[in-house]
């Protein structure tokens, strides 16, 4: 089944590009902006709205696969490409890509998505940006699932030698800065993995001592024994403090977060707990080095912790890393930091093969194209979580991946 056409379709991502270094040194909240001044090269104001480009290979017989660029939230920021425009890269992806997609043969996945990930920017002689890379090869996923007659969990399965998994992968979801009415939302959907809670900075979501972070934790247990009427309920707390736990107790400071994180263990009450980005080393060497002498601390302690590596963790490369240096023992795979979906599917694969635990994430900037996207990947590579996206709303990302995953299932029944 050949490509004959491309067409690419500009759209809006499911959140914002946010400015990550404003919002750490403290620009102010205002309704749903941020006030002050960007400090992230590409940003025009400290918060944006999303894009995303769609890209469509029609096929010859007719059927159209569809992919789409998407660039994270925080965009620009630990290593990552600046925030994608549609009106740049639109012109970009027709002068480009799409001459060397029309008239190829959809057979393989995984050879059509390395070659395609490898594609060079002409303009810069470096790799194409990370957004275009991963619509180019869920486009590409999408058309040899259509040629086939297959789901897209069918394909990476047979393709990369996995098993198709028979229940649901849990999913986590986002709280956004609405943390305490989504809390609610996500216990009444018996979401598996929450809240997220958005703690990017020390002043408002962690409080100086790790204080106000502290009674969240407190207040959500409480909160799953008010609302849950599932007896058997209990979710994993997983929170993204974006680097301020070593901003409020010092980077060097080990034995200090490490004893704070044994007061939001026991504030967990038995719940599992996942700690995501706690220091930022402003490098990829330094947060590995911060990750792997804060987990020997938890491990001297006794202190049973998942230390998720986010920042700086942002390529298959990177990941490698991270997990041959024992830096935290689970890995945020943020699907569109890693450029084709082909890498993401490696990863998983790394992490699960290696001992860390693979957490197949994303963006609540992304799309329903590349949250549905994501769902295949999930089932056919088995990580421990998945993210519900697009959007920091709870609702609509969560019922896009759990709605797939189930499609799946009875599919494959």
């Amino acid at each position: 089944m050949k490509v004959i056409d491309v067409i690419c379709s500009k759209g809006k991502g499911g959140f914002f590009y946010d400015d990550q270094m404003a919002i750490r040194h403290g620009a102010e909240s205002d309704g749903a902006m941020y006030k002050g001044k960007p400090e992230t090269p590409g940003f025009a104001s400290v918060r944006q709205a999303s894009e995303s480009i769609s890209v469509m290979l029609v096929l010859e017989d007719g059927q159209i696969a569809v992919g789409d660029c998407v660039a994270v939230q925080y965009s620009g920021s630990g290593g990552r490409d600046p925030l994608l425009s549609a009106e740049r890269y639109i012109p970009f992806l027709k002068k480009y890509v799409a001459p060397k997609l029309v008239g190829r043969e959809m057979k393989n996945f995984r050879e059509l998505a390395a070659e395609f990930d490898a594609l060079p920017d002409p303009e810069t002689g470096k790799p194409m940006h990370t957004a275009l890379r991963y619509g180019v090869t869920g486009a590409l996923l999408d058309a040899v699932a259509l040629a086939q007659h297959k789901t897209m969990a069918e394909v990476i399965a047979a393709e990369y030698g996995t098993t198709v998994s028979k229940k649901l992968i849990p999913i986590y979801a986002q709280s956004g800065d609405d943390r305490h009415m989504n809390v609610d939302k996500m216990i009444l959907k018996g979401v598996d993995v929450l809240p997220h809670g958005l703690i990017n900075n020390v002043r408002d979501k962690l409080g100086e001592r790790g204080e106000k972070l502290l009674e969240f934790v407190s207040w959500i247990v409480k909160r799953i024994d008010t609302l849950n009427t599932n007896p058997g309920y209990k979710p994993t707390l997983h929170f993204d403090v974006y680097g301020t736990l070593g901003l409020a107790f010092g980077e060097d400071n080990y034995a200090g977060i490490a004893d704070y994180l044994a007061k939001i263990k026991e504030a967990a009450k038995g719940m599992g707990l996942r700690i995501e980005f706690p220091i930022d080393g402003g490098s990829r060497e330094a947060t590995i080095k911060h990750f792997a002498a804060l987990m020997q601390e938890l491990r001297a302690k006794n202190i049973n912790v998942d230390i998720v590596a986010d920042e700086w963790c942002n390529t298959l490369d990177d990941i490698k890393a991270f997990v041959q240096a024992g830096a935290g023992n689970v890995i945020h795979i943020k699907t569109p930091d890693l450029g084709g979906i082909n890498n993401a599917i490696e990863a998983v694969l790394y992490c699960n093969a290696n001992g860390f635990g693979a957490f197949l994430g994303g963006s609540c900037t992304e799309t329903e194209i590349s949250g549905r996207m994501a769902a295949h990947v999930a089932m056919a590579t088995n990580p421990i979580q998945t993210i519900a996206k697009p959007g920091m709303a709870v609702d609509e990302g969560f019922m896009i991946l759990y709605n797939e995953m189930q499609r799946i299932l009875q599919i494959l029944k």
